[in-house]
């Protein structure tokens, strides 16, 4: 089957804002270097995307404390390199179509944990929302270029 077959996994992401307007980001377990990413997985049948993000930010950071702030209108889509299709997703997808939220931490950072059954993040920190297209994997750059609009758009009306 070719690559443009295969068809788009639905998934969702979340932008977490401290109190500093900074962006959580996570390094992944399974590309260790020094590259990082906001919280992000795939939608369960039947499952809604609220709950999905809600589920997924707690999966992979033991995080339940956040406020959500908005739900961003439209959606997102990366499509995985070449080399990783095949590989990632069991060879079923091309990339991920998300929907993503803006959410604000009101929770005590003791609370983040990546110990959680399924690891995905080996280190997390706060960094600034320019900083987002810097860290990322190159194939989800333009994405975070996207979303980095609307995180501004959104954090200069609480600065």
């Amino acid at each position: 089957m070719s690559i443009k077959k295969l068809p788009m996994r639905s998934g969702v992401g979340v932008i977490i804002l401290n109190d500093k307007n900074e962006v959580f980001v996570g390094k992944r377990k399974d590309n260790p270097i020094d590259k990082w990413q906001m919280p992000q997985g795939g939608v369960d049948k039947g499952e809604s995307y609220m709950s999905a993000m809600k589920r997924e930010l707690f999966e992979e950071t033991s995080i339940k404390s956040i406020k959500v702030l908005e739900e961003i209108e439209g959606f997102y889509e990366y499509e995985l390199p070449k080399n990783l299709v095949g590989i990632i997703w069991k060879g079923k997808f091309r990339g991920q179509r998300q929907k993503w939220f803006i959410t604000k931490f009101t929770g005590n950072e003791k609370e983040i944990n990546l110990n959680t059954q399924y690891p995905e993040f080996i280190e997390w920190k706060w960094i600034s929302a320019d900083d987002l297209p810097k860290v990322i994997v190159d194939f989800k750059k333009s994405m975070y270029l996207r979303l980095l609009k609307k995180i501004k758009k959104f954090t200069n009306l609480y600065l």
